[in-house]
């Protein structure tokens, strides 16, 4: 974050010393032609173009940048507001957006929390010794999250849900041996898939998708597409589309082919759905956004990740353990460090460099706040009012919902005979955020769209939003 310190005295003359120390407290400030001289004569050099000698003439511009001119502090801040204001926060309209983003209630104590200083402006724990506080944050969040998953180790933490996903796969290859094939589903959100394709494109690994036709996998279609030299499967439960998939048989057809088996979940469902470790997940990862950040704009966020004890050296970033000094009294240090900023690189299991420790104490606050009762009210919260949501769109309208397989809090509508991009923005002028278009990721799915109902949604939003959408899909039909 950088910091603007302008001091408050009414006037500075120039030939004040303030003027020197002022602008050394402003460094993110252009160099100015003197500073440019006097660099490159304490390296000896008489121009820029001697600077940049190495770099041969058809690669250099050649000419000015096409920018425009320089801005004075106080017309650069009003252009920013400016630009501020052509945003649509989701805080301005009904939001019933998800796909991994999610509108949920944020208690205001994880917020007075998170923004301590000693928290907020903390760095990455490298004298364990000195930073006590952040490491039982990320042993509390471990404990949290394996307690969530029924997993039995916890890392602290990853990037975000999508990478995390990535990881997991890369630890799977690893602890299997097997470095030719990874199934996924195409349920799995499609822009994890991306990512793991990113990640697998110069491994030599296969990466087979099975299709989810009716908003979920089948169990045969998996079993064909898994074989003896598949490192894992890896699905989402709820999936994209916000189905429920039958991971006790996913996780069975993995098994019997000594594949590992990998869940992407999403942490709120577990106050009501099983724990992936009671039903065979060996690693599990998720997107950590929902407990207690914001959506502000899509991240940064969480990745959550916990795997079985045997898999703990595979595991990626760092892991914070429990301990006492010598004089018996209980702290905390970093047990487990497998990246190559600690040990030889051939040797790291990432190079995952650091962990997203203020979005990971925001979730340890904010699972601690809800406690086991309240996640699963709020679990049951947006249960409830998603069928209900489902039941008042899809009645006496035009809407229909595109699959018929249980879901959690999200669930697709298909709107046929209507452009979905245009009803969309339609319902934004309207004041609603109704859903995400799926087209762009699904062609067959092109008149649907995803809809996400939290706990945050009231009868009369929903109420108001089927009202909404009925008439525009109405008038498009006249």
């Amino acid at each position: 974050m950088l910091t603007l310190a302008v001091s408050m005295a009414p006037t500075i003359h120039e030939d004040s010393p303030k003027i020197h120390s002022f602008h050394n407290q402003m460094p993110y400030i252009s160099n100015t032609p003197e500073d440019q001289r006097a660099m490159l004569e304490a390296i000896g050099l008489g121009s820029l173009d001697e600077l940049f000698a190495a770099i041969p003439a058809e690669l250099r511009l050649n000419r000015p940048l096409d920018i425009p001119p320089a801005l004075a502090e106080i017309e650069l801040t009003a252009h920013l507001a400016q630009l501020a204001e052509k945003n649509r926060p989701a805080g301005k309209k009904v939001c019933f957006l998800g796909g991994g983003s999610y509108d949920h209630f944020i208690p205001a104590v994880v917020d007075a929390l998170a923004s301590r200083g000693e928290f907020y402006t903390s760095y990455t724990p490298y004298q364990p010794e000195a930073s006590q506080g952040n490491l039982q944050v990320f042993f509390e969040y471990q404990t949290l999250i394996t307690q969530l998953t029924g997993m039995d180790v916890s890392n602290a933490s990853l990037y975000d849900g999508g990478s995390a996903a990535a990881e997991a796969v890369l630890m799977a290859i690893s602890a299997t041996g097997r470095h030719k094939r990874v199934v996924t589903a195409r349920s799995v959100h499609p822009e994890y898939r991306e990512i793991l394709a990113t990640y697998l494109a110069n491994l030599g690994v296969e990466l087979v998708v099975v299709g989810a036709p009716d908003g979920a996998v089948s169990r045969d279609e998996l079993a064909a597409a898994v074989n003896g030299e598949t490192a894992c499967v890896l699905v989402q439960h709820p999936n994209f589309f916000g189905c429920l998939e039958s991971v006790d048989q996913l996780a069975e057809v993995a098994h019997s082919a000594g594949a590992l088996f990998v869940v992407s979940v999403d942490p709120i469902s577990l106050g009501l759905l099983k724990r992936p470790g009671d039903y065979g997940a060996d690693i599990v990862v998720a997107e950590g956004q929902s407990l207690g950040s914001p959506m502000s704009y899509g991240g940064p966020y969480l990745g959550v990740m916990a795997c079985r004890e045997k898999f703990v050296r595979r595991m990626p970033g760092r892991i914070a353990g429990e301990t006492v000094d010598r004089r018996g009294k209980r702290c905390f240090v970093l047990t487990l460090q497998t990246r190559e900023q600690h040990i030889r690189r051939e040797k790291a299991t990432s190079n995952i460099c650091t962990n997203q420790g203020l979005f990971a104490l925001r979730a340890t606050v904010y699972l601690s706040a809800l406690g086991p009762q309240g996640l699963r009210e709020t679990s049951e919260l947006c249960l409830r009012k998603s069928r209900y949501a489902s039941r008042r769109l899809t009645s006496e309208s035009p809407l229909t919902q595109a699959f018929s397989r249980p879901t959690f809090k999200e669930f697709v509508v298909r709107a046929q005979g209507s452009s979905v991009e245009e009803l969309l923005a339609r319902a934004c002028e309207q004041g609603f955020l109704a859903g995400v278009p799926l087209g762009r990721w699904y062609p067959e799915l092109a008149d649907c769209f995803l809809v996400s109902v939290t706990e945050k949604r009231t009868r009369e939003e929903i109420d108001a939003l089927a009202a909404c959408l009925q008439k525009l899909t109405a008038s498009s039909h006249a």
